[in-house]
Protein backbone atom coordinates (compact mmCIF):
# COMPACT_ATOMS: atom_id res chain seq x y z
CA UNK A 1 0.00 0.00 0.00
CA UNK A 2 1.29 3.34 -0.94
CA UNK A 3 1.56 5.72 1.43
CA UNK A 4 2.17 8.93 -0.32
CA UNK A 5 0.67 10.65 -3.38
CA UNK A 6 2.75 10.25 -6.98
CA UNK A 7 5.18 12.90 -6.28
CA UNK A 8 6.03 11.64 -3.07
CA UNK A 9 3.96 13.99 -0.44
CA UNK A 10 1.35 12.51 2.31
CA UNK A 11 -1.73 11.20 0.42
CA UNK A 12 -4.25 14.54 1.04
CA UNK A 13 -6.37 13.87 -1.13
CA UNK A 14 -9.84 13.29 0.81
CA UNK A 15 -11.14 10.77 -1.44
CA UNK A 16 -7.87 8.83 -1.29
CA UNK A 17 -7.65 9.19 2.55
CA UNK A 18 -11.35 7.41 2.61
CA UNK A 19 -11.12 5.23 0.88
CA UNK A 20 -8.18 3.78 2.45
CA UNK A 21 -10.30 4.11 6.02
CA UNK A 22 -13.05 2.83 4.70
CA UNK A 23 -11.55 0.08 3.69
CA UNK A 24 -10.45 -0.96 7.21
CA UNK A 25 -13.86 -1.95 8.75
CA UNK A 26 -14.82 -3.38 5.16
CA UNK A 27 -11.52 -5.87 5.86
CA UNK A 28 -12.23 -6.42 9.89
CA UNK A 29 -16.13 -7.48 8.39
CA UNK A 30 -14.43 -10.08 5.61
CA UNK A 31 -11.69 -11.52 7.91
CA UNK A 32 -14.49 -11.81 10.99
CA UNK A 33 -16.77 -13.58 8.59
CA UNK A 34 -13.60 -15.74 7.20
CA UNK A 35 -13.47 -16.43 11.07
CA UNK A 36 -16.65 -17.67 11.33
CA UNK A 37 -16.66 -20.09 8.69
CA UNK A 38 -13.12 -21.65 9.73
CA UNK A 39 -15.26 -22.09 13.18
CA UNK A 40 -18.47 -23.83 11.90
CA UNK A 41 -15.06 -25.98 9.99
CA UNK A 42 -14.03 -26.89 13.41
CA UNK A 43 -11.32 -24.69 14.55
CA UNK A 44 -11.04 -23.72 18.00
CA UNK A 45 -13.03 -20.38 18.66
CA UNK A 46 -9.96 -18.55 20.31
CA UNK A 47 -7.68 -19.50 17.74
CA UNK A 48 -9.61 -18.06 15.20
CA UNK A 49 -10.28 -14.63 17.03
CA UNK A 50 -6.54 -14.59 18.05
CA UNK A 51 -6.16 -14.06 14.14
CA UNK A 52 -8.89 -11.90 13.20
CA UNK A 53 -7.67 -9.89 15.87
CA UNK A 54 -3.30 -9.66 14.70
CA UNK A 55 -4.32 -9.15 11.00
CA UNK A 56 -7.10 -6.24 12.21
CA UNK A 57 -4.50 -5.14 14.43
CA UNK A 58 -1.71 -5.10 11.90
CA UNK A 59 -3.80 -3.85 9.03
CA UNK A 60 -4.87 -0.88 11.20
CA UNK A 61 -1.49 0.53 12.63
CA UNK A 62 -0.24 0.21 9.21
CA UNK A 63 -2.87 2.00 7.51
CA UNK A 64 -2.26 4.67 10.57
CA UNK A 65 0.95 5.25 9.90
CA UNK A 66 0.76 4.93 6.36
CA UNK A 67 -1.61 8.22 6.53
CA UNK A 68 0.37 10.16 8.66
CA UNK A 69 -1.46 13.33 9.75
CA UNK A 70 -4.31 12.79 12.31
CA UNK A 71 -4.88 9.03 11.66
CA UNK A 72 -0.91 8.97 12.78
CA UNK A 73 -1.66 10.59 16.18
CA UNK A 74 -4.91 8.97 16.90
CA UNK A 75 -2.53 5.77 16.66
CA UNK A 76 0.02 7.44 19.00
CA UNK A 77 -3.05 7.96 21.57
CA UNK A 78 -3.87 4.56 21.57
CA UNK A 79 -0.44 3.05 21.95
CA UNK A 80 -0.39 5.51 25.52
CA UNK A 81 -3.47 3.15 26.57
CA UNK A 82 -2.21 -0.24 25.55
CA UNK A 83 -1.94 -1.15 28.93
CA UNK A 84 -5.19 -1.00 29.30
CA UNK A 85 -5.71 -4.01 26.75
CA UNK A 86 -6.83 -7.13 27.96
CA UNK A 87 -3.89 -9.58 28.51
CA UNK A 88 -5.54 -12.18 26.08
CA UNK A 89 -6.06 -9.69 23.58
CA UNK A 90 -2.70 -7.38 24.42
CA UNK A 91 -0.19 -9.44 22.40
CA UNK A 92 -1.36 -9.29 18.86
CA UNK A 93 -1.79 -5.48 19.18
CA UNK A 94 2.14 -4.64 21.52
CA UNK A 95 4.25 -5.06 18.73
CA UNK A 96 2.34 -3.13 15.89
CA UNK A 97 1.49 -0.29 18.85
CA UNK A 98 5.02 -0.14 19.73
CA UNK A 99 6.31 0.15 16.61
CA UNK A 100 3.83 3.01 15.56
CA UNK A 101 5.51 5.16 18.76
CA UNK A 102 8.30 5.80 16.85
CA UNK A 103 8.25 4.90 12.93
CA UNK A 104 6.25 5.62 9.82
CA UNK A 105 6.91 5.77 6.19
CA UNK A 106 9.33 8.48 5.20
CA UNK A 107 9.70 11.60 2.80
CA UNK A 108 12.52 11.26 0.17
CA UNK A 109 15.56 13.44 0.10
CA UNK A 110 14.36 15.77 -2.21
CA UNK A 111 11.18 16.55 -0.40
CA UNK A 112 12.90 17.01 3.21
CA UNK A 113 15.67 19.58 0.94
CA UNK A 114 12.74 21.64 -0.35
CA UNK A 115 11.19 21.74 3.21
CA UNK A 116 14.27 23.25 4.72
CA UNK A 117 14.75 25.49 1.60
CA UNK A 118 11.16 27.20 2.43
CA UNK A 119 11.79 27.77 6.07
CA UNK A 120 15.89 28.23 6.46
CA UNK A 121 16.80 29.79 2.83
CA UNK A 122 18.09 28.90 -0.50
CA UNK A 123 21.61 28.76 1.84
CA UNK A 124 19.86 26.39 4.60
CA UNK A 125 23.08 24.11 4.45
CA UNK A 126 25.48 27.11 5.99
CA UNK A 127 23.53 26.37 8.96
CA UNK A 128 25.10 22.85 9.08
CA UNK A 129 28.24 21.42 9.06
CA UNK A 130 26.71 18.05 8.02
CA UNK A 131 23.38 16.61 7.79
CA UNK A 132 22.21 13.49 7.12
CA UNK A 133 18.96 12.86 4.52
CA UNK A 134 18.20 9.06 6.21
CA UNK A 135 15.20 10.11 8.94
CA UNK A 136 16.26 8.86 12.39
CA UNK A 137 12.23 8.93 13.28
CA UNK A 138 8.91 9.53 11.87
CA UNK A 139 5.73 11.01 13.56
CA UNK A 140 2.06 12.67 12.92
CA UNK A 141 3.37 15.42 11.15
CA UNK A 142 7.05 15.75 10.79
CA UNK A 143 10.06 13.57 10.52
CA UNK A 144 13.81 13.87 12.30
CA UNK A 145 16.88 14.02 10.73
CA UNK A 146 20.54 14.10 12.65
CA UNK A 147 22.50 17.15 11.40
CA UNK A 148 25.30 18.92 12.86
CA UNK A 149 25.21 22.28 13.53
CA UNK A 150 27.35 25.50 12.23
CA UNK A 151 29.17 24.77 16.10
CA UNK A 152 30.11 21.02 15.81
CA UNK A 153 26.69 20.38 18.04
CA UNK A 154 25.19 17.51 17.27
CA UNK A 155 21.41 18.68 16.06
CA UNK A 156 17.95 17.07 15.55
CA UNK A 157 16.00 19.02 12.64
CA UNK A 158 12.27 18.23 12.59
CA UNK A 159 11.11 18.51 9.06
CA UNK A 160 7.17 18.87 8.59
CA UNK A 161 5.39 16.94 6.07
CA UNK A 162 3.77 18.74 2.99
CA UNK A 163 0.38 19.26 3.37
CA UNK A 164 0.30 18.01 6.85
CA UNK A 165 -2.58 20.73 8.10
CA UNK A 166 -4.74 19.58 5.52
CA UNK A 167 -3.56 15.78 6.21
CA UNK A 168 -5.07 16.68 9.34
CA UNK A 169 -8.08 18.06 9.11
CA UNK A 170 -9.69 15.64 6.45
CA UNK A 171 -8.16 12.28 8.91
CA UNK A 172 -10.17 13.83 11.81
CA UNK A 173 -13.43 14.24 9.86
CA UNK A 174 -13.16 10.66 8.08
CA UNK A 175 -11.55 9.05 11.19
CA UNK A 176 -14.73 9.20 12.94
CA UNK A 177 -15.82 6.33 10.72
CA UNK A 178 -13.42 3.95 11.52
CA UNK A 179 -14.24 4.48 15.51
CA UNK A 180 -15.69 1.08 15.22
CA UNK A 181 -13.23 -0.72 14.00
CA UNK A 182 -10.98 1.16 16.92
CA UNK A 183 -13.26 -0.36 19.16
CA UNK A 184 -12.81 -3.67 18.14
CA UNK A 185 -8.84 -3.29 18.33
CA UNK A 186 -8.98 -1.63 21.74
CA UNK A 187 -12.43 -2.89 23.75
CA UNK A 188 -13.17 0.18 26.37
CA UNK A 189 -11.48 2.97 24.29
CA UNK A 190 -13.88 5.39 23.75
CA UNK A 191 -13.22 6.11 19.96
CA UNK A 192 -15.26 9.19 18.95
CA UNK A 193 -14.71 10.64 22.09
CA UNK A 194 -10.55 10.38 21.51
CA UNK A 195 -10.81 11.74 17.85
CA UNK A 196 -13.40 14.56 19.40
CA UNK A 197 -10.67 15.43 22.25
CA UNK A 198 -7.64 15.57 19.69
CA UNK A 199 -9.29 17.47 16.86
CA UNK A 200 -8.79 20.77 19.22
CA UNK A 201 -5.15 19.99 19.52
CA UNK A 202 -4.21 18.54 16.37
CA UNK A 203 -3.98 21.35 14.29
CA UNK A 204 -1.29 23.36 16.55
CA UNK A 205 1.17 20.67 16.59
CA UNK A 206 1.60 21.49 12.42
CA UNK A 207 2.59 24.98 14.16
CA UNK A 208 6.18 25.13 14.85
CA UNK A 209 6.85 28.38 15.77
CA UNK A 210 4.56 27.60 18.67
CA UNK A 211 6.44 24.70 19.44
CA UNK A 212 9.46 26.24 19.22
CA UNK A 213 8.18 28.85 22.23
CA UNK A 214 6.60 25.62 24.77
CA UNK A 215 9.96 23.73 23.96
CA UNK A 216 11.80 27.51 25.14
CA UNK A 217 9.57 27.88 28.09
CA UNK A 218 10.33 24.37 29.08
CA UNK A 219 13.94 24.39 28.52
CA UNK A 220 13.93 27.34 30.73
CA UNK A 221 11.80 26.09 33.24
CA UNK A 222 14.25 23.00 33.77
CA UNK A 223 17.75 24.54 32.94
CA UNK A 224 20.27 22.60 34.70
CA UNK A 225 17.46 20.54 36.75
CA UNK A 226 19.44 16.64 38.19
CA UNK A 227 15.96 15.17 36.99
CA UNK A 228 14.45 16.74 33.56
CA UNK A 229 16.64 17.60 30.46
CA UNK A 230 14.71 19.56 27.67
CA UNK A 231 16.49 20.07 24.61
CA UNK A 232 17.81 23.79 23.80
CA UNK A 233 15.89 25.08 20.90
CA UNK A 234 18.33 26.44 18.38
CA UNK A 235 16.15 26.97 15.04
CA UNK A 236 12.53 27.68 14.87
CA UNK A 237 10.77 28.75 11.46
CA UNK A 238 7.47 27.54 9.97
CA UNK A 239 7.96 23.97 8.59
CA UNK A 240 11.65 23.29 10.48
CA UNK A 241 12.47 23.05 14.05
CA UNK A 242 16.67 22.43 15.28
CA UNK A 243 17.59 21.25 18.20
CA UNK A 244 19.90 20.06 20.48
CA UNK A 245 20.22 16.74 19.71
CA UNK A 246 19.57 13.86 22.88
CA UNK A 247 21.19 10.15 23.07
CA UNK A 248 19.12 7.96 25.77
CA UNK A 249 17.26 4.81 25.80
CA UNK A 250 13.62 4.77 24.37
CA UNK A 251 10.98 4.49 27.31
CA UNK A 252 9.59 1.91 24.26
CA UNK A 253 12.89 -0.01 24.89
CA UNK A 254 12.56 0.67 28.87
CA UNK A 255 8.84 -1.31 28.91
CA UNK A 256 9.71 -3.59 26.54
CA UNK A 257 12.69 -5.03 28.36
CA UNK A 258 14.19 -2.28 31.29
CA UNK A 259 15.61 -3.63 34.44
CA UNK A 260 13.12 -2.99 37.28
CA UNK A 261 14.94 0.00 38.59
CA UNK A 262 15.13 1.88 35.49
CA UNK A 263 11.17 1.25 34.84
CA UNK A 264 10.90 2.84 38.83
CA UNK A 265 13.26 6.15 37.82
CA UNK A 266 11.62 6.25 34.51
CA UNK A 267 7.87 6.48 35.61
CA UNK A 268 9.00 8.73 39.16
CA UNK A 269 10.66 11.58 36.53
CA UNK A 270 7.63 11.21 34.48
CA UNK A 271 5.26 11.87 37.13
CA UNK A 272 7.33 14.44 38.54
CA UNK A 273 7.46 15.92 34.97
CA UNK A 274 3.49 16.18 35.08
CA UNK A 275 3.26 17.48 38.96
CA UNK A 276 6.00 20.04 38.35
CA UNK A 277 5.64 21.72 34.87
CA UNK A 278 2.18 23.37 35.26
CA UNK A 279 4.17 25.05 38.68
CA UNK A 280 7.67 25.54 37.24
CA UNK A 281 7.02 25.99 33.17
CA UNK A 282 3.14 27.14 33.84
CA UNK A 283 2.22 24.68 30.92
CA UNK A 284 0.78 21.39 30.95
CA UNK A 285 2.84 18.64 28.66
CA UNK A 286 0.21 17.41 26.17
CA UNK A 287 1.65 13.72 25.13
CA UNK A 288 2.81 11.29 27.20
CA UNK A 289 3.54 8.68 24.66
CA UNK A 290 6.36 6.60 25.12
CA UNK A 291 7.83 7.74 22.09
CA UNK A 292 8.52 11.31 23.08
CA UNK A 293 10.94 10.39 26.34
CA UNK A 294 14.28 8.97 26.83
CA UNK A 295 16.13 7.84 30.07
CA UNK A 296 19.44 9.35 29.83
CA UNK A 297 22.53 7.30 31.04
CA UNK A 298 22.54 10.26 33.78
CA UNK A 299 19.55 9.40 34.98
CA UNK A 300 17.74 11.72 33.91
CA UNK A 301 14.28 12.00 31.60
CA UNK A 302 14.80 13.85 28.62
CA UNK A 303 11.46 15.17 26.93
CA UNK A 304 11.89 15.50 22.68
CA UNK A 305 8.37 16.65 21.87
CA UNK A 306 6.40 20.00 22.70
CA UNK A 307 3.88 20.08 19.83
CA UNK A 308 0.73 20.03 22.15
CA UNK A 309 0.67 21.93 25.59
CA UNK A 310 -1.38 23.61 26.93
CA UNK A 311 -1.00 27.29 29.11
CA UNK A 312 -1.78 27.09 32.23
CA UNK A 313 -0.54 30.74 33.60
CA UNK A 314 -1.87 30.31 36.75
CA UNK A 315 -0.38 26.84 37.26
CA UNK A 316 -2.87 23.82 38.48
CA UNK A 317 -6.80 24.64 38.90
CA UNK A 318 -6.86 25.77 42.36
CA UNK A 319 -9.61 22.97 43.15
CA UNK A 320 -7.58 20.02 41.80
CA UNK A 321 -5.31 19.70 45.12
CA UNK A 322 -8.66 20.02 47.41
CA UNK A 323 -10.23 17.42 45.46
CA UNK A 324 -7.22 14.98 45.65
CA UNK A 325 -6.76 15.31 49.37
CA UNK A 326 -10.48 14.61 49.68
CA UNK A 327 -10.49 11.59 47.82
CA UNK A 328 -7.59 10.42 49.18
CA UNK A 329 -8.95 10.34 52.45
CA UNK A 330 -11.95 9.11 51.59
CA UNK A 331 -14.44 12.41 52.56
CA UNK A 332 -17.29 11.38 50.66
CA UNK A 333 -18.62 14.84 51.16
CA UNK A 334 -15.81 16.93 50.80
CA UNK A 335 -14.91 15.11 47.06
CA UNK A 336 -18.71 15.35 46.41
CA UNK A 337 -18.36 19.48 47.29
CA UNK A 338 -15.42 20.30 45.58
CA UNK A 339 -16.64 18.25 42.38
CA UNK A 340 -19.89 20.57 42.31
CA UNK A 341 -18.32 23.78 42.78
CA UNK A 342 -16.26 22.82 39.69
CA UNK A 343 -18.94 22.24 37.41
CA UNK A 344 -17.45 18.53 37.29
CA UNK A 345 -21.49 17.37 38.16
CA UNK A 346 -24.58 18.16 39.16
CA UNK A 347 -25.24 17.48 42.54
CA UNK A 348 -28.60 16.25 42.60
CA UNK A 349 -28.16 13.21 39.96
CA UNK A 350 -24.81 12.01 41.48
CA UNK A 351 -24.60 11.02 45.20
CA UNK A 352 -21.38 11.70 47.10
CA UNK A 353 -21.02 7.89 47.51
CA UNK A 354 -21.64 6.77 44.14
CA UNK A 355 -18.53 9.16 43.03
CA UNK A 356 -16.15 8.13 45.87
CA UNK A 357 -17.46 4.45 44.45
CA UNK A 358 -15.88 5.78 41.08
CA UNK A 359 -12.83 7.65 41.79
CA UNK A 360 -11.52 5.04 44.59
CA UNK A 361 -9.67 2.95 42.47
CA UNK A 362 -7.86 5.50 40.67
CA UNK A 363 -7.22 7.67 43.93
CA UNK A 364 -5.29 4.39 45.61
CA UNK A 365 -1.69 5.56 44.02
CA UNK A 366 -1.99 8.95 46.92
CA UNK A 367 -3.07 6.22 50.00
CA UNK A 368 0.34 4.93 50.28
CA UNK A 369 3.77 6.35 50.01
CA UNK A 370 4.45 3.97 46.97
CA UNK A 371 2.31 2.79 44.33
CA UNK A 372 3.40 -0.45 41.77
CA UNK A 373 1.12 0.84 38.95
CA UNK A 374 0.43 -2.94 36.59
CA UNK A 375 -1.57 -3.31 33.81
CA UNK A 376 -4.05 -5.61 35.64
CA UNK A 377 -5.19 -2.93 37.54
CA UNK A 378 -5.96 -0.52 34.65
CA UNK A 379 -7.78 -3.62 32.63
CA UNK A 380 -9.68 -4.08 35.65
CA UNK A 381 -10.56 -0.58 35.96
CA UNK A 382 -11.26 -0.58 32.27
CA UNK A 383 -13.86 -3.52 32.64
CA UNK A 384 -15.78 -1.88 35.19
CA UNK A 385 -15.72 1.75 33.53
CA UNK A 386 -16.63 0.10 29.52
CA UNK A 387 -19.33 -1.87 31.47
CA UNK A 388 -22.76 -0.23 30.38
CA UNK A 389 -24.35 -2.10 33.22
CA UNK A 390 -22.18 -1.40 35.65
CA UNK A 391 -22.31 1.28 38.73
CA UNK A 392 -19.25 3.01 38.02
CA UNK A 393 -20.07 3.16 34.30
CA UNK A 394 -23.50 4.89 35.16
CA UNK A 395 -21.68 7.29 37.55
CA UNK A 396 -18.96 8.40 34.99
CA UNK A 397 -21.93 9.21 32.52
CA UNK A 398 -23.13 11.45 34.72
CA UNK A 399 -20.01 13.27 34.86
CA UNK A 400 -19.24 16.63 33.02
CA UNK A 401 -15.72 17.45 32.20
CA UNK A 402 -15.76 21.32 31.20
CA UNK A 403 -14.12 21.71 28.01
CA UNK A 404 -10.58 23.44 29.11
CA UNK A 405 -9.71 20.33 31.32
CA UNK A 406 -9.98 17.77 28.55
CA UNK A 407 -6.59 17.75 27.67
CA UNK A 408 -5.51 17.90 31.46
CA UNK A 409 -7.68 14.15 31.69
CA UNK A 410 -6.35 12.90 28.16
CA UNK A 411 -3.19 13.23 29.50
CA UNK A 412 -3.39 11.84 32.99
CA UNK A 413 -4.95 8.82 31.74
CA UNK A 414 -2.11 8.19 29.16
CA UNK A 415 0.30 9.11 31.63
CA UNK A 416 -1.37 6.52 33.60
CA UNK A 417 -1.56 3.84 30.83
CA UNK A 418 2.46 4.34 30.27
CA UNK A 419 3.11 3.66 34.66
CA UNK A 420 1.09 0.58 33.66
CA UNK A 421 3.21 -0.73 30.91
CA UNK A 422 6.37 0.37 32.52
CA UNK A 423 4.72 -1.45 36.04
CA UNK A 424 6.40 1.28 37.21
CA UNK A 425 6.56 1.24 41.49
CA UNK A 426 6.22 5.05 42.17
CA UNK A 427 5.87 7.40 45.45
CA UNK A 428 3.00 9.44 43.89
CA UNK A 429 1.86 10.76 46.88
CA UNK A 430 4.67 12.71 47.76
CA UNK A 431 4.80 13.80 44.49
CA UNK A 432 1.15 15.35 44.41
CA UNK A 433 2.36 16.83 48.25
CA UNK A 434 5.36 18.80 46.51
CA UNK A 435 3.57 19.89 43.24
CA UNK A 436 -0.03 20.80 43.59
CA UNK A 437 -0.78 23.29 45.69
CA UNK A 438 -3.81 23.11 48.63
CA UNK A 439 -3.30 19.20 48.51
CA UNK A 440 -0.51 18.50 51.23
CA UNK A 441 -2.33 20.70 53.65
CA UNK A 442 -6.04 19.81 52.95
CA UNK A 443 -6.86 17.42 55.86
CA UNK A 444 -10.48 16.17 56.88
CA UNK A 445 -10.04 18.31 59.89
CA UNK A 446 -9.39 21.57 57.98
CA UNK A 447 -12.39 20.35 55.79
CA UNK A 448 -14.99 20.13 58.48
Amino acid sequence: MASTDGDGRPTSSRLARTARLAALPAAYAGRTALGLGKRIGGRPAEVVAAQVQQRTAEQLFATLGQLKGGAMKVGQAMSAMEAALPEQLVGPYREALVRLQDAAPAMPAPMVHEQLTRSLGESWREWFRAFDDRPVAAASVGQVHRATWSDGSPVAVKVQYPGAGDALVADLNVLQRAAPLMQAAMPGLDARQLIAELRDRLVEEVDYVAEADAQTAFADAYRDDPDVYVPEVLAGEDRVLVSRWVDGTPLSRVIADGAPGDRDRAGLLLVRLFCSAPERARRLHGDPHPGNFRLLPDGRLAVLDFGATEALPDGWPARLGPLLAAGRDGDAAALHRIAASAQLLRPEEVTPRALMDLLAPYLQPLRSPTYRFTRAWVQEQTRVTSDPFSAASRTQRRLAIPPRHLLLQRVAVGLVGVLCSLGATVPVDGEVRRWLPGYADATPAARS
